[in-house]
Protein backbone atom coordinates (compact mmCIF):
# COMPACT_ATOMS: atom_id res chain seq x y z
CA UNK A 1 0.00 0.00 0.00
CA UNK A 2 1.37 3.42 -1.17
CA UNK A 3 1.77 6.30 1.65
CA UNK A 4 -1.15 7.92 -0.48
CA UNK A 5 -3.67 4.93 0.32
CA UNK A 6 -2.34 4.63 4.14
CA UNK A 7 -2.57 7.84 4.99
CA UNK A 8 -6.51 8.14 3.12
CA UNK A 9 -6.90 4.70 5.25
CA UNK A 10 -6.15 6.78 8.17
CA UNK A 11 -8.25 9.62 8.21
CA UNK A 12 -11.07 7.27 6.73
CA UNK A 13 -10.32 5.68 10.15
CA UNK A 14 -10.37 9.33 12.23
CA UNK A 15 -13.70 10.20 10.44
CA UNK A 16 -15.42 6.62 11.59
CA UNK A 17 -14.40 7.69 15.31
CA UNK A 18 -11.51 5.28 15.21
CA UNK A 19 -7.32 5.98 16.68
CA UNK A 20 -4.86 6.48 14.97
CA UNK A 21 -0.70 6.13 15.68
CA UNK A 22 1.32 8.28 13.23
CA UNK A 23 4.42 10.23 12.95
CA UNK A 24 5.35 13.51 13.93
CA UNK A 25 8.63 15.12 14.03
CA UNK A 26 9.02 14.76 17.98
CA UNK A 27 7.54 11.23 18.83
CA UNK A 28 4.38 9.31 17.72
CA UNK A 29 1.19 10.32 19.09
CA UNK A 30 -1.93 8.34 19.08
CA UNK A 31 -4.76 10.32 17.45
CA UNK A 32 -8.59 10.92 17.60
CA UNK A 33 -10.91 13.61 16.16
CA UNK A 34 -10.75 16.02 18.91
CA UNK A 35 -14.53 16.67 18.27
CA UNK A 36 -15.86 13.20 19.00
CA UNK A 37 -15.40 12.63 22.30
CA UNK A 38 -16.17 8.66 22.19
CA UNK A 39 -13.34 8.22 20.31
CA UNK A 40 -10.85 10.52 22.87
CA UNK A 41 -12.08 8.32 25.36
CA UNK A 42 -10.52 5.49 23.89
CA UNK A 43 -7.26 7.16 23.15
CA UNK A 44 -7.10 7.31 27.23
CA UNK A 45 -8.23 3.87 27.76
CA UNK A 46 -5.49 2.58 25.31
CA UNK A 47 -2.99 4.57 26.86
CA UNK A 48 -4.38 4.31 30.38
CA UNK A 49 -3.76 8.09 30.43
CA UNK A 50 -5.60 9.63 33.58
CA UNK A 51 -9.00 11.45 32.61
CA UNK A 52 -7.16 14.98 33.91
CA UNK A 53 -4.36 14.96 32.09
CA UNK A 54 -5.03 16.80 28.85
CA UNK A 55 -4.33 16.34 25.32
CA UNK A 56 -2.69 18.45 22.70
CA UNK A 57 -4.75 19.15 19.73
CA UNK A 58 -3.35 19.04 15.98
CA UNK A 59 -3.61 21.03 13.30
CA UNK A 60 -2.30 21.53 9.60
CA UNK A 61 -2.73 25.31 8.97
CA UNK A 62 -2.43 27.93 11.56
CA UNK A 63 -5.52 29.22 10.26
CA UNK A 64 -7.11 26.24 12.32
CA UNK A 65 -6.37 27.62 15.67
CA UNK A 66 -9.42 30.52 14.63
CA UNK A 67 -12.33 27.29 15.36
CA UNK A 68 -10.40 26.60 18.63
CA UNK A 69 -9.14 29.58 20.46
CA UNK A 70 -11.43 32.64 21.85
CA UNK A 71 -8.42 35.03 20.59
CA UNK A 72 -4.23 34.68 19.57
CA UNK A 73 -2.48 37.28 21.69
CA UNK A 74 0.36 38.96 19.19
CA UNK A 75 3.20 37.27 21.22
CA UNK A 76 0.86 33.87 20.02
CA UNK A 77 1.00 34.96 16.29
CA UNK A 78 4.89 35.71 16.45
CA UNK A 79 5.83 32.46 17.86
CA UNK A 80 3.27 30.80 15.44
CA UNK A 81 4.64 32.68 12.66
CA UNK A 82 8.43 31.32 13.11
CA UNK A 83 8.00 28.06 14.58
CA UNK A 84 4.84 26.58 12.84
CA UNK A 85 5.11 23.84 11.60
CA UNK A 86 7.26 22.45 14.75
CA UNK A 87 7.62 21.17 18.45
CA UNK A 88 5.97 24.01 19.86
CA UNK A 89 2.68 24.00 21.38
CA UNK A 90 0.48 26.90 22.47
CA UNK A 91 -2.19 27.03 25.75
CA UNK A 92 -4.83 29.24 24.57
CA UNK A 93 -8.25 29.97 26.01
CA UNK A 94 -10.58 27.24 24.10
CA UNK A 95 -13.64 27.43 22.31
CA UNK A 96 -17.04 25.94 23.91
CA UNK A 97 -17.37 23.35 21.33
CA UNK A 98 -14.05 21.53 22.06
CA UNK A 99 -15.09 18.67 23.86
CA UNK A 100 -14.13 18.61 27.75
CA UNK A 101 -12.64 15.10 27.52
CA UNK A 102 -9.88 16.93 25.77
CA UNK A 103 -8.76 19.63 28.00
CA UNK A 104 -9.81 17.19 31.08
CA UNK A 105 -12.46 20.25 31.98
CA UNK A 106 -10.17 23.30 31.61
CA UNK A 107 -10.93 26.00 29.71
CA UNK A 108 -8.44 25.93 28.13
CA UNK A 109 -6.61 24.05 24.84
CA UNK A 110 -3.12 23.36 24.09
CA UNK A 111 -2.42 23.56 19.98
CA UNK A 112 0.38 22.61 17.68
CA UNK A 113 1.03 22.29 14.06
CA UNK A 114 3.60 18.98 13.71
CA UNK A 115 6.04 19.40 11.10
CA UNK A 116 5.62 15.71 9.56
CA UNK A 117 3.94 15.52 5.71
CA UNK A 118 2.83 11.88 7.20
CA UNK A 119 0.99 13.78 9.92
CA UNK A 120 -0.06 16.84 8.45
CA UNK A 121 -1.98 15.05 5.18
CA UNK A 122 -3.76 12.75 7.76
CA UNK A 123 -5.03 15.63 9.36
CA UNK A 124 -5.52 17.61 6.12
CA UNK A 125 -7.65 14.94 4.76
CA UNK A 126 -9.15 14.03 8.10
CA UNK A 127 -10.90 17.41 7.78
CA UNK A 128 -10.70 17.94 11.66
CA UNK A 129 -8.26 18.64 14.18
CA UNK A 130 -6.72 15.25 15.99
CA UNK A 131 -6.64 15.10 19.41
CA UNK A 132 -3.30 13.32 20.92
CA UNK A 133 -0.84 12.25 23.35
CA UNK A 134 2.26 10.07 22.73
CA UNK A 135 1.56 6.97 21.32
CA UNK A 136 2.65 4.42 24.09
CA UNK A 137 1.35 3.43 27.84
CA UNK A 138 0.96 6.43 30.25
CA UNK A 139 4.16 7.40 32.23
CA UNK A 140 6.42 5.35 29.51
CA UNK A 141 8.89 5.78 27.51
CA UNK A 142 7.39 7.85 24.28
CA UNK A 143 7.50 6.43 20.88
CA UNK A 144 10.49 7.55 18.61
CA UNK A 145 9.89 4.63 16.03
CA UNK A 146 6.44 2.89 14.76
CA UNK A 147 8.17 -0.18 16.02
CA UNK A 148 8.30 1.14 19.89
CA UNK A 149 4.40 2.03 19.37
CA UNK A 150 3.54 -1.75 18.39
CA UNK A 151 5.56 -2.87 21.47
CA UNK A 152 3.78 -0.96 23.61
CA UNK A 153 0.03 -0.69 22.36
CA UNK A 154 0.17 -3.83 19.90
CA UNK A 155 -2.86 -4.60 17.78
CA UNK A 156 -5.48 -1.83 20.09
CA UNK A 157 -4.60 1.04 17.65
CA UNK A 158 -6.75 0.80 14.65
CA UNK A 159 -3.49 1.80 12.48
CA UNK A 160 -0.30 2.63 12.95
CA UNK A 161 1.14 5.08 10.25
CA UNK A 162 4.91 4.04 10.37
CA UNK A 163 7.29 7.31 8.95
CA UNK A 164 10.45 6.47 9.87
CA UNK A 165 12.17 7.38 13.30
CA UNK A 166 11.43 10.98 14.58
CA UNK A 167 13.99 13.55 13.61
CA UNK A 168 13.50 16.12 17.09
CA UNK A 169 12.64 12.85 19.37
CA UNK A 170 11.56 14.27 22.43
CA UNK A 171 8.12 16.36 22.71
CA UNK A 172 7.07 20.14 21.66
CA UNK A 173 7.96 23.16 24.10
CA UNK A 174 4.66 23.94 25.49
CA UNK A 175 4.23 28.18 25.62
CA UNK A 176 0.75 29.52 28.00
CA UNK A 177 -0.75 32.67 27.02
CA UNK A 178 -3.30 32.62 29.99
CA UNK A 179 -1.06 34.52 32.12
CA UNK A 180 -0.22 37.69 32.02
CA UNK A 181 3.27 36.75 30.63
CA UNK A 182 3.68 34.35 28.56
CA UNK A 183 4.78 31.49 30.56
CA UNK A 184 6.79 28.30 30.14
CA UNK A 185 5.12 24.70 30.95
CA UNK A 186 7.11 22.55 29.47
CA UNK A 187 10.56 22.61 27.51
CA UNK A 188 10.79 20.55 24.35
CA UNK A 189 11.46 20.54 20.53
CA UNK A 190 12.16 24.87 20.83
CA UNK A 191 14.53 25.70 23.00
CA UNK A 192 13.55 28.85 25.71
CA UNK A 193 16.24 31.09 23.89
CA UNK A 194 14.95 30.63 20.98
CA UNK A 195 11.41 31.83 22.22
CA UNK A 196 12.67 34.39 23.86
CA UNK A 197 14.77 36.19 21.11
CA UNK A 198 10.67 36.10 19.61
CA UNK A 199 9.20 37.56 21.83
CA UNK A 200 11.50 38.24 25.02
CA UNK A 201 11.27 37.43 28.36
CA UNK A 202 9.30 34.21 29.35
CA UNK A 203 8.41 32.87 33.18
CA UNK A 204 8.95 29.36 33.76
CA UNK A 205 6.28 27.38 35.61
CA UNK A 206 6.94 25.14 38.64
CA UNK A 207 5.06 22.51 38.69
CA UNK A 208 1.98 22.08 41.46
CA UNK A 209 -0.94 20.45 41.97
CA UNK A 210 -3.15 19.52 38.62
CA UNK A 211 -1.35 19.70 35.09
CA UNK A 212 -2.57 22.75 33.06
CA UNK A 213 -0.79 20.92 30.17
CA UNK A 214 0.13 17.92 28.59
CA UNK A 215 3.62 15.90 30.14
CA UNK A 216 3.42 18.05 33.15
CA UNK A 217 3.48 15.25 35.88
CA UNK A 218 6.28 14.53 38.05
CA UNK A 219 6.53 10.84 37.36
CA UNK A 220 6.94 10.52 33.30
CA UNK A 221 8.73 9.22 30.54
CA UNK A 222 10.00 6.22 33.24
CA UNK A 223 11.30 2.49 32.21
CA UNK A 224 11.32 -0.22 34.16
CA UNK A 225 14.96 -0.05 35.26
CA UNK A 226 15.57 2.88 38.02
CA UNK A 227 17.02 5.63 36.56
CA UNK A 228 19.74 7.62 38.92
CA UNK A 229 20.42 10.92 37.59
CA UNK A 230 23.89 11.45 39.56
CA UNK A 231 26.26 8.58 40.13
CA UNK A 232 26.93 10.54 43.92
CA UNK A 233 23.28 10.32 44.45
CA UNK A 234 23.63 6.63 45.34
CA UNK A 235 26.72 4.44 47.06
CA UNK A 236 27.97 2.39 43.92
CA UNK A 237 29.68 0.39 46.27
CA UNK A 238 25.97 -1.12 46.63
CA UNK A 239 26.08 -2.22 43.39
CA UNK A 240 29.25 -3.29 42.62
CA UNK A 241 27.74 -6.87 41.53
CA UNK A 242 25.17 -5.77 39.87
CA UNK A 243 24.61 -4.52 36.37
CA UNK A 244 24.63 -1.30 35.80
CA UNK A 245 24.12 0.96 32.31
CA UNK A 246 25.52 4.07 31.55
CA UNK A 247 23.52 7.20 30.09
CA UNK A 248 25.99 9.76 28.81
CA UNK A 249 25.72 12.97 26.86
CA UNK A 250 29.26 12.04 25.15
CA UNK A 251 32.16 9.69 25.33
CA UNK A 252 32.05 8.40 29.26
CA UNK A 253 34.98 10.24 31.68
CA UNK A 254 35.91 7.53 33.74
CA UNK A 255 36.79 3.40 33.54
CA UNK A 256 34.03 2.53 35.76
CA UNK A 257 32.67 -0.86 34.30
CA UNK A 258 29.49 -0.57 33.12
CA UNK A 259 27.12 -3.40 31.57
CA UNK A 260 26.48 -1.06 28.54
CA UNK A 261 26.80 2.19 27.32
CA UNK A 262 24.72 4.31 25.44
CA UNK A 263 26.01 7.39 24.28
CA UNK A 264 23.43 10.14 22.76
CA UNK A 265 25.88 12.48 20.97
CA UNK A 266 29.45 11.60 20.15
CA UNK A 267 29.58 15.15 18.66
CA UNK A 268 28.22 16.62 21.55
CA UNK A 269 25.34 17.63 19.79
CA UNK A 270 22.02 18.44 21.77
CA UNK A 271 19.94 18.07 18.67
CA UNK A 272 21.59 14.66 18.21
CA UNK A 273 20.92 14.08 21.60
CA UNK A 274 17.38 14.54 22.07
CA UNK A 275 16.66 12.68 18.90
CA UNK A 276 18.55 9.08 20.54
CA UNK A 277 17.04 10.38 24.30
CA UNK A 278 14.25 7.92 24.40
CA UNK A 279 15.39 4.67 21.51
CA UNK A 280 18.59 4.99 24.29
CA UNK A 281 17.05 4.51 27.47
CA UNK A 282 14.76 2.04 25.72
CA UNK A 283 17.59 0.00 24.73
CA UNK A 284 18.64 0.28 28.04
CA UNK A 285 16.11 -0.85 29.94
CA UNK A 286 15.36 -3.86 27.51
CA UNK A 287 18.78 -5.13 28.92
CA UNK A 288 17.10 -6.20 32.43
CA UNK A 289 19.80 -3.73 34.37
CA UNK A 290 20.18 -3.06 37.90
CA UNK A 291 20.05 0.14 37.44
CA UNK A 292 20.49 2.99 34.85
CA UNK A 293 22.67 6.28 35.89
CA UNK A 294 22.37 9.18 33.57
CA UNK A 295 24.76 12.01 33.51
CA UNK A 296 23.58 15.51 33.42
CA UNK A 297 23.51 17.41 30.39
CA UNK A 298 23.96 21.63 30.29
CA UNK A 299 20.69 22.81 30.34
CA UNK A 300 21.06 25.36 27.55
CA UNK A 301 18.95 24.98 24.40
CA UNK A 302 17.53 21.42 24.04
CA UNK A 303 19.82 20.28 27.18
CA UNK A 304 16.83 21.55 29.25
CA UNK A 305 14.39 19.27 27.57
CA UNK A 306 16.67 16.39 27.44
CA UNK A 307 16.89 17.34 31.34
CA UNK A 308 13.81 17.50 32.14
CA UNK A 309 12.63 14.24 30.48
CA UNK A 310 15.57 12.71 32.55
CA UNK A 311 13.94 13.56 35.98
CA UNK A 312 10.78 13.05 35.26
CA UNK A 313 12.07 9.65 34.28
CA UNK A 314 14.28 8.85 37.25
CA UNK A 315 13.28 6.33 39.96
CA UNK A 316 10.92 8.33 42.65
CA UNK A 317 9.58 11.03 39.85
CA UNK A 318 12.44 13.54 40.70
Amino acid sequence: MSNNQTIHRAAQIIKEGGIVAFPTETVYGLGADAFNPLAVARVFEVKKRPYFDPLIAHVANPSNVKKLAKETPSNAKKLIERFWPGPLTIVLLKEKNIPDIVTAGLPTLAIRMPNHPMALAMIEESKCPIAAPSANLFGYLSPTTAEHVRDQLGDQVDLILDGGPCPVGVESTIVSFLEEKPTLLRPGGVSLEEIESIIGKVEISSIEGRPSAPGMLPKHYAPRTPIVLDRGEKNLDLYKDKNIGLLVFQEPKDNLKYHSVEILSTRGDLREAAANLFAAIRRLDALNLDLIIAEPIPEVGLGRAIMDRLRRAASGGE
